[in-house]
């Protein structure tokens, strides 16, 4: 069992910044995978940006150049900068651990972007 807390949401202009954190309660080293999903509503959750546990990461096309993922297993944490932020970006910003057999969630934390 893990448990994950994000933060770092709130509300910011279009062209903005914003980093969120994703603190785990315990050491993040053996996942697979950590990752970053949103999900606005009427929406699909859908991924922006992933790391494994090798640092090789992932992002989503409409993400790419803007959003920076990256991960501290000393800190057990993954932080996702987030950079010209755009109205579309709005969302919940959930933190995802995978271990292949198991996946855990946190309970997200809320980015909105104003036009």
């Amino acid at each position: 069992q893990v448990q994950l807390v994000e933060s770092g949401g709130g509300l910011v202009q279009a062209g903005g910044s914003l980093r969120l954190s994703c603190a785990a309660s315990r050491s993040i080293f053996s996942f697979n995978a950590m990752g970053w999903y949103r999900q606005a509503p009427g929406k699909q959750r859908e991924l922006v940006a992933s790391i494994s546990s090798g640092g090789s990461t992932n992002y989503a096309d409409c993400v790419k150049g803007r959003f920076t993922i990256s991960r501290d297993n000393a800190k057990n944490t993954v932080d996702l900068q987030m950079n010209s932020l755009k109205p579309e970006d709005s969302a919940v910003y959930h933190c995802n651990a995978n271990d292949i057999a198991v996946e855990y969630w946190g309970q997200g934390t809320q980015v909105t972007v104003s036009s």
